[in-house]
């Protein structure tokens, strides 16, 4: 083997050039954080999915989260429709919309989840004081850097909402206070994602000649981080005491 490998230098620098462009159509731009933090995102969601249909009913969990993460998802990935880097790339994105879209109709239309759905416990105004407060912080932003192309418009508002949008999910957590084994995985999860992301982003800076770096979503990421800080702790201090996960008062 070592001898054909000597005798046949052209061909196995074909074949490696070869795999290295089919790697990069499969996952454009990849790293360990990156990877990690995607496969965290993916399992929060099939988590939610688990305790929703093992359950029949969606007490505790928050409708109005999950629309603010639709409007993330479906206003950030339309660039599906302009712009290929890669399959993974593309791959994650439709399963994001499409996932969290099956959510928002489980809970919206589809029984017994409608009816075992808490509205009155699920009260905070996501359009009023979340959607509304990111699209002016948006377009203020584009303003700021003589941009306004819509789909760049829309992507910083994407990003904005995505920082809040755990906030509905957590007000009614706190209003219910004892929390459920798999709606604490979920979230614990979803923010395992955003701070692996935060590394991802540190990581890039070092080690990508050319990175371009984007202030509006470090700060972003780091807001969206500290609001699950409370969470966490509670969260770990249940694990390791073994007792039931009740947040306070």
């Amino acid at each position: 083997f070592v001898w054909w490998c000597q005798s046949q230098p052209s061909i196995i620098i074909t074949e490696l050039s070869d795999f290295k462009v089919f790697f990069s159509y499969l996952f454009a731009n990849m790293n360990i954080f990156r990877l990690a933090g995607d496969m965290s995102h993916v399992l929060s969601i099939f988590i939610l999915l688990l305790r929703l249909i093992g359950s029949k009913q969606a007490t505790g969990i928050s409708l109005k989260t999950q629309e603010m993460f639709l409007i993330v998802f479906v206003t950030r990935y339309l660039d599906l429709f302009t712009t290929f880097y890669s399959i993974y790339n593309s791959v994650m994105k439709v399963l994001y919309i499409a996932a969290t879209g099956y959510i928002v109709y489980m809970i919206r239309f589809k029984e017994p989840y409608k009816s075992k759905y808490d509205a009155t416990q699920d009260s905070f105004l996501h359009w009023k004081y979340g959607a509304l407060p990111c699209a002016v912080f948006a377009i203020v932003t584009q303003a700021i850097s003589y941009s306004l192309d819509p789909i760049e418009l829309l992507w910083t508002f994407s990003i904005y909402l995505e920082a809040i949008a755990i906030l509905p999910q957590l007000i009614v957590l706190q209003r219910f206070r004892e929390v459920e084994n798999l709606d604490g995985h979920y979230i614990f999860l979803l923010g395992a994602y955003r701070a692996l992301y935060i590394v991802n982003w540190v990581y890039r800076s070092f080690y990508e000649p050319y990175y371009h770096h984007n202030y509006v979503v470090y700060v972003a990421g780091v807001v969206q981080t500290l609001l699950y800080a409370d969470f966490f702790y509670y969260y770990v201090i249940s694990k390791y005491y073994g007792g039931k996960f009740t947040l306070p008062t």
